[in-house]
């Protein structure tokens, strides 16, 4: 898919419904061959759209009227550029664990926790967030500031309690500091911007992080993944987890971690969208089609449900 293509398909497929300035902005770029041709001067893993669009609020740049947002993109390009070169897209989701929760919850514990592709390492916290679904009554640790809501639809099994997680461990290409207040703006940048509830979230979820920093290690997941297992504490139950990393990849690297996965052995939840992980693909069910990206949740290549890709859903399969 060329540049184009992959901003309209944004357009469509993520924005809409969820944020009108991006859907506005992201629909504007396509058509504008122009800045087209700007981004299409950097490798093809930099010219992804959340990364142009965060890199530009990075730098305090108008993302309200696509006129003043091309204008001030232009003629600030280097910069622009400078940063997409230095950032990644790291969306630290702390959502997302409202998905992970029911299979987290189900295995043996107590667990290792070992994050790839961690960013700020804030989905290894399923034990301190507070959780609502259906808009039913909040359960979790009576003094967390984070309650994170989610709808569901089929036989989800909802844990009766929350997992006793006993080791968080995370990689990534660059470790984000929650005690870093530019890592922590760049976070908030990767926040779409009408979304105030999610970056209140953000916000508390950083604070419950920083009060009990984990492990973060700098490096590629294929090469780290072996050491991060073999160092999870003895008795506790290793989990490997990830959710949207993997298509950052190039396949022959997804094909390597899935095969490395397959080797380890410990559990593997992955939280990926279609067309990432071709042998859970392969035995998800047929579902209606959807305007909406949805992600599907599976635990060691078993398809489980398909969620919404910050944890806002939860669709358990048959």
């Amino acid at each position: 898919m060329d540049t184009a293509g992959r901003y309209r398909r944004f357009t469509t497929m993520e924005a809409r419904g969820h944020s009108p300035a991006y859907e506005r902005l992201t629909g504007a770029i396509a058509e504008d061959r122009a800045l087209i041709a700007l981004i299409d001067e950097l490798p093809p893993a930099k010219r992804q759209p959340n990364l142009l669009l965060a890199a530009v609020r990075f730098l305090d740049g108008p993302i309200g009227d696509y006129a003043a947002f091309r204008d001030w993109t232009v003629t600030h390009w280097d910069a622009v550029r400078g940063t997409m070169l230095e950032r990644r897209t790291q969306t630290n989701e702390a959502g997302r664990c409202a998905v992970l929760l029911p299979v987290l919850a189900r295995l043996p514990g107590p667990l290792a926790l070992i994050e790839v592709g961690a960013s700020a390492g804030l989905c290894l916290y399923p034990d301190r967030y507070r959780y609502r679904y259906d808009g039913g009554a909040a359960f979790g640790p009576a003094g967390s500031p984070v309650v994170l809501e989610c709808g569901t639809t089929g036989a989800v099994p909802l844990p009766a309690r929350l997992p006793d997680v006993a080791w968080r461990a995370g990689v990534d290409l660059n470790p984000l500091d929650v005690a870093d207040p530019e890592d922590v703006h760049w976070l908030e940048c990767l926040v779409w911007p009408e979304q105030r509830q999610r970056l209140a979230r953000l916000r508390d979820a950083v604070r419950i992080a920083r009060a009990e920093p984990p492990v973060l290690v700098r490096g590629d997941l294929n090469g780290t993944v072996r050491d991060l297992v073999a160092a999870a504490p003895a008795g506790a139950t290793p989990v490997v987890l990830h959710s949207a990393v993997i298509a950052y990849l190039p396949p022959g690297e997804r094909e390597a971690f899935a095969a490395t996965m397959r080797e380890l052995g410990c559990h593997w939840i992955s939280n990926e969208a279609p067309g990432v992980l071709p042998a859970v693909d392969r035995l998800l069910p047929p579902g209606p089609s959807s305007d909406q990206l949805l992600f599907t949740l599976a635990l060691d290549e078993r398809p489980l449900a398909r969620t919404g890709p910050h944890g806002q859903s939860l669709e358990w399969l048959a």
